[in-house]
């Protein structure tokens, strides 16, 4: 039996740094496949001039491969002119051994043509740009982290113990101290009340104690070039979060409602999960694609009737972290019972981990229902669902296991 046609015409794209590839499947009515191939260059005229032959052929329905950053130039311009499916190298990939490039663009065509290709979640343009800014911004942060670590190490290394006395090492007394010992390395005797502030008087003797250390000009011309980077990040990543508050501005409503999640009391995070999962939730069937899209539920690999590893895919590599961190602050919290709750009960059966996952997989969900019905959090649908009925009757054998669940240990009789 032959495979279904569903594109009688679909181009498929091989994309590189300097050219692509281009390959237009066009099937009659006999079940015949003809097949035209062009290549174009990736400067703007080659890639219009792409547009314009998918036109003339009255193609409509391009899959690509995603390759590195080269297909967004590609995307952005035949977005608007015809439906385009994105795809996971690896679920395009041509058999090795047969692999040139005019022989990718047909594979990748004749994959499409029966719909065989899984097209990868693309937000509008607007979430988009969002998105990229967001993860230019977790870059910075991590840089500032870099920074403040390699800033502790030097001081570690002076046996300045800083970090033992005060709570934040870059604090605005901490700042102080740490500027009048880089105007003098050799001074370390100096005056420290007026540099402190508050609560940290009562720590005086302690600081004293605490910046007795051996600083060389060499340690303090490497902090001093640590903290200049340091605050120029912060300066940096300062402008990016106004570049993004402007753009974030157009989704004041969907904001709003994701605030009222559990654990998501920052402006960024709800901008960091719009940015990733989009505004519209009408592209993901269920939650549950969205949650498998951001990979929070198990992977399937079974063969032979043996099921084998089934841990959580890699993907979500942004939202999935967010997330779990916000999951690992909630759990923390009496707050929120219907959530603590359930985490208690997955733990003592699955352990930290595997509990975390599910209350992060909980927090997807809530927000997939929050978008879609323009709610916000209710935590009283939870109580309800987690509610037993009242004449709710059980065998012994579903009541030894119900038991279980909650991490008693059955005993029998005879023990």
């Amino acid at each position: 039996m032959a495979l279904k046609i569903v594109y009688p015409i679909c181009c498929g794209i091989d994309v590189h740094k300097t050219f692509v590839v281009a390959c237009i499947a066009s099937t009659n009515s006999k079940g015949v496949t003809t097949y035209k191939r062009h290549r174009f260059s990736t400067f703007t005229q080659g890639l219009n001039e792409l547009s314009q032959w998918l036109c003339e052929h009255d193609c409509m329905d391009v899959c690509m491969e995603s390759t590195g950053k080269y297909w967004i130039p590609v995307f952005n311009i035949l977005e608007h002119s015809c439906n385009i499916t994105l795809a996971h190298p690896k679920y395009v990939k041509a058999i090795r051994g047969k692999k040139t490039d005019k022989k990718d663009a047909r594979w990748i065509a004749d994959l499409f043509k029966h719909d065989l290709v899984a097209g990868s979640f693309m937000p509008p343009l607007p979430i988009r740009q969002l998105r990229d800014l967001m993860r230019y911004r977790f870059k910075l942060t991590n840089f500032t982290s870099s920074e403040k670590n390699r800033l502790q190490n030097s001081l570690t290394v002076s046996n300045i113990q800083l970090a033992s006395v005060v709570s934040d090492t870059f604090g605005k007394s901490s700042i102080n101290i740490l500027n009048k010992l880089l105007d003098d390395p050799t001074d370390t005797s100096f005056d420290l009340e007026p540099l402190i502030h508050g609560s940290m008087k009562r720590k005086l003797p302690e600081l004293e104690l605490a910046i007795d250390g051996f600083l060389t000009p060499e340690q303090a011309g490497k902090i001093k070039v640590i903290k200049q980077h340091y605050e120029d990040l912060e300066s940096r990543k300062a402008e990016l979060e106004s570049i993004i508050l402007s753009l974030a501005a157009s989704y004041t409503e969907e904001l709003n409602l994701i605030l009222t999640v559990p654990s998501i009391s920052n402006l960024f995070s709800a901008i960091a999960v719009v940015s990733e999962i989009g505004v519209n939730m009408d592209v993901f069937p269920t939650a549950k694609h969205l949650c498998s899209w951001a990979g929070l539920t198990p992977t399937n690999n079974e063969s032979a009737g043996k099921k084998k590893s089934v841990r959580i895919s890699r993907a979500g590599v942004y939202i999935k972290p967010l997330l779990v961190q916000c999951a690992t602050a909630v759990v923390k919290s009496e707050k929120h019972p219907e959530i603590r709750n359930r985490y208690l009960q997955l733990k003592k059966r699955r352990g930290h981990k595997r509990a975390i996952i599910a209350i992060a997989r909980m927090l997807l969900t809530a927000i997939y229902h929050i978008l879609k019905n323009k709610e916000p959090y209710n935590p009283d649908l939870y109580r309800k669902s987690d509610a037993r009925p009242v004449e709710r009757e059980i065998t012994v054998e579903q009541a030894i296991k119900l038991a279980q669940t909650q991490g008693y240990r059955v005993l029998t009789a005879a023990t």
